[in-house]
């Protein structure tokens, strides 16, 4: 079993959570992912770690509370222990020295680029990191971020904190004022295009992280099926970082679509039936 250590609320549905996983602290990279089970019979969920302490063995996840495990995951508390968490799984993001990095984070995304954000930086890279949120209640790990970047920018769409904006308006100006070498964006799909779409006029390597489109994380179940340069990719396997300017979005969204009216179908099901 897997005990919990530590656990704090980041935001109104996002929880960070530590975990004992010795094996899993000592082994995994950044990039890299985790399959939790929270019970014995439940279904199996896909996170990145943010951080690993490979002296006490410890792991640390984040995760927003939004389907029904997250939701039961939310609910364990310090002392208590899951069922099962394996992994390192998928392949590590390619930390090297690339020169001038821009990161880009909406959402939960922001924890998912905290390690690589770090990786990158030991590699001698000159990291700015643009941060984007709906409103300023959302905001978290920018302290983080802060501490590893040479540059950081806020932005939320609702101009309660930082540039009011998507992350796409300082990225544009970046890409107009700066050189750079290598951009990655983290965050929901949508995000992931619109700076690719963005990025792809000025011939900057891109890579987006779909990590957000996995299911169970294994290769078995295909729903996170991807076109990437026109052949067929699986996310948990392939990736889950890929070069933006292959993925065809278009394609990937119409299928997210049918996923999440399948998921808030089963969570009005199990609301009617716990009623």
């Amino acid at each position: 079993m897997y005990k919990i250590i530590d656990k704090k609320r980041l935001s109104t549905n996002v929880v960070q959570m530590t975990i004992e996983a010795p094996l899993i602290a000592r082994s995994i990279k950044p990039g890299q992912f985790i399959i939790i089970m929270v019970y014995e019979k439940g279904e199996r969920i896909p996170l990145t770690v943010v951080t690993s302490d490979k002296k006490n063995g410890l792991i640390t996840i984040v995760f927003q509370e939004v389907g029904k495990t997250t939701k039961l995951l939310g609910k364990k508390e310090i002392g208590e222990e899951l069922y099962a968490v394996m992994g390192p799984n998928g392949n590590p993001f390619p930390v090297r020295h690339y020169g001038n990095i821009v990161l880009v984070a909406g959402g939960v995304g922001v924890a998912e680029i905290v390690p690589i954000a770090k990786a990158l930086k030991e590699a001698d890279n000159y990291i700015i990191t643009i941060v984007g949120a709906r409103t300023k209640e959302l905001l978290f790990f920018t302290d983080v971020l802060a501490s590893v970047s040479d540059k950081l920018c806020v932005t939320t769409d609702d101009g309660s904190y930082g540039i009011k904006g998507l992350v796409t308006l300082p990225l544009k100006e970046l890409l107009d004022t700066t050189h750079i070498d290598m951009i990655l964006a983290v965050g929901p799909t949508i995000m992931m295009k619109a700076v690719s779409d963005l990025t792809k006029n000025y011939n900057v390597k891109t890579y987006v992280s779909l990590n957000p489109i996995m299911i169970d994380g294994t290769g078995m179940c295909g729903g996170c099926r991807v076109t990437v340069g026109g052949k067929t990719k699986f996310v948990c396997v392939d990736g889950p970082e890929f070069d933006g300017h292959l993925v065809d979005f278009d394609e990937l969204m119409m299928r997210q679509k049918t996923y999440l009216e399948e998921e808030r179908l089963a969570l009005k099901l199990l609301e009617e039936k716990d009623a």
